[in-house]
């Protein structure tokens, strides 16, 4: 199932340490194939069902107001491009690593370290602030209980889970994954008869909030790209499903199945309930931030105990991503063990085919994040979340980079599994390279997102100079093996003759 190194990888493959094998059968044979068609499709439906989107959106219209949509429409764009470039590769040779495999064998070693190491990074700090805001909302709930130990809580409870077997996993992330698409789905239902003036008892009706109140983009275009910025990073999460489908009976199957569906989930899950929010309540309702837009919207529409139905729903997303966080940071780990980019010791799994070391490490730091979160939050937490934030645009142009050397491997060494296609090919995938750059640009001169993009790219730097001296002492050791080979040769040589 490994691909066979294309002829620009192929130096630096030959230069690698006998203890990191390359991944592919071995890798998948490791880690016990046990989730389920359903595990792996409601992952696909609900992993892009975050707490953001339930609350964290209500900024982004404040922000921009209605022209919300068109920040959705974007980044959802954004979104389905990358996703279609990381399937065409997941597809023709799924690995728990994903693009941080492909970019170690298209763009070298040092890529496929950085963009791991990164991407692990990113997911041991959401699980500090997902721990958090479960931990808020269960004191809501108990207050007797202090909210330290309901952080403490969940982040035993789903380490537990995740250390039970990869099978605990799917099916907790299915039945949470399946109560955020059931919730978005009824509120979609109720909001749409709403909007058409069918919902009973209530008054409201039709699209007037769109532009009554300032118009469509009331603080200018330019807050279209400002309220871009609060939520491309709420997509964040679509490309699990392409780590978790090395541990399922049918990855390729499954890989192209997510792919092929993420247009209609974003379009229906993200684009379609944010489109019904903005035609229901004022974009500059104070409520729409205070209680978060989805709660706001059902007040409107006078459904009782609104608040309360949220926040189990919120709880169930956070969680969720908890869960997800763990996973996917552990895998991660697991894939740079098994490539010699992190302790051999990540690489090794226990009797149920679970890499426990890399859990136990992934959930460690998020320990130790947690309780920064408390004794520092405006300091050290502050910079853990400013320094993972714009990971998800450094992850997707890495895709694209990927994808533009894999397609020609996959064509040449197995045109049998090029079941996925990028469409417009390479076309749309400059495209998307320049549509991203101009974000990352345009974060640099927005004032909020400044400080984030400057800390990430510092964090970035320190793991990408790292990356590149790892890669030059994995070619010098490579180098010397190869001269003692050779002159081990040549003295046998002349000792026979």
């Amino acid at each position: 199932m490994g691909m066979r190194p294309s002829k620009v990888t192929e130096s630096a493959d030959q230069n690698r340490s006998e203890h990191a094998p390359s991944p592919g059968p071995a890798e998948q044979d490791s880690l016990r194939a046990g989730l389920k068609n359903r595990h792996l499709s409601m992952i696909a439906i609900g992993g892009i069902i975050g707490a953001g989107l339930f609350v964290g959106s209500g900024a982004g219209i404040a922000k921009a107001g209605p022209g919300i949509i068109v920040s959705y429409v974007v980044a959802g764009l954004l979104v389905v491009l990358v996703m279609r470039m990381l399937g065409e590769m997941a597809a023709a040779d799924p690995s728990s690593g994903s693009f941080s495999t492909y970019a170690d064998r298209a763009l070298g070693r040092w890529a496929g370290f950085s963009i791991g190491w990164l991407y692990w990074w990113f997911w041991v700090v959401v699980l500090a602030v997902e721990a958090t805001a479960a931990a808020t909302i269960l004191t809501g709930w108990v207050p007797a209980v202090p909210q330290w130990t309901w952080a403490l809580i969940v982040m035993v409870l789903l380490t537990a889970t995740n250390l039970a077997s990869v099978g605990s996993y799917g099916e907790f992330e299915f039945w949470f994954a399946g109560i955020k698409v059931v919730a978005i789905t009824i509120f979609i239902v109720i909001a749409g008869l709403a909007v058409l003036g069918l919902l009973p008892g209530s008054e409201t009706s039709g699209a007037s909030n769109l532009t009554a109140h300032g118009g469509f983009l009331p603080n200018g275009p330019g807050a279209i790209l400002s309220g871009m910025l609060l939520v491309v990073f709420s997509f964040m999460g679509s490309e699990i499903v392409t780590l978790a489908a090395g541990e399922s009976a049918h990855p390729e199957k499954m890989v192209r199945r997510a792919t092929n569906s993420v247009i209609w989930r974003i379009g229906t899950f993200y684009l379609g309930s944010i489109a019904l929010v903005v035609m229901l309540v004022p974009w500059n309702s104070k409520d729409v931030v205070a209680k978060g837009p989805y709660v706001a919207t059902l007040d409107q529409l006078g459904i009782p105990h609104a608040g309360t139905i949220m926040d189990v729903i919120v709880v169930t997303a956070v969680l969720s991503c908890l869960n997800s966080g763990l996973y996917t940071a552990s895998r991660m780990a697991f894939s740079l063990g098994r490539r010699g980019d992190a302790p051999k010791a990540f690489s090794q799994v226990n009797k149920r085919g679970v890499p426990a070391t890399a859990i136990w490490s992934s959930v460690a730091f998020g320990f130790v994040a947690v309780i920064f979160n408390y004794t520092s939050p405006d300091a050290v937490f502050q910079f853990l979340l400013n320094s993972s934030g714009a990971v998800a645009l450094f992850v997707w142009l890495v895709i694209c980079f990927s994808q533009l050397r894999m397609r020609r491997v996959i064509e040449r060494d197995m045109p049998e599994r090029h079941t996925v296609r990028m469409w417009f090919f390479p076309y749309l995938t400059y495209a998307t390279i320049a549509l991203m750059l101009f974000v990352i640009g345009y974060m640099f001169y927005d004032d909020e997102g400044r400080e984030q993009m400057v800390m990430s790219v510092v964090v970035a730097a320190i793991v990408l100079v790292l990356g590149i001296l790892l890669q030059r002492r994995q070619s010098q050791r490579g180098s010397d093996e190869a001269g003692e080979r050779e002159s081990s040769g040549s003295e046998t040589s002349a000792a026979e003759s």
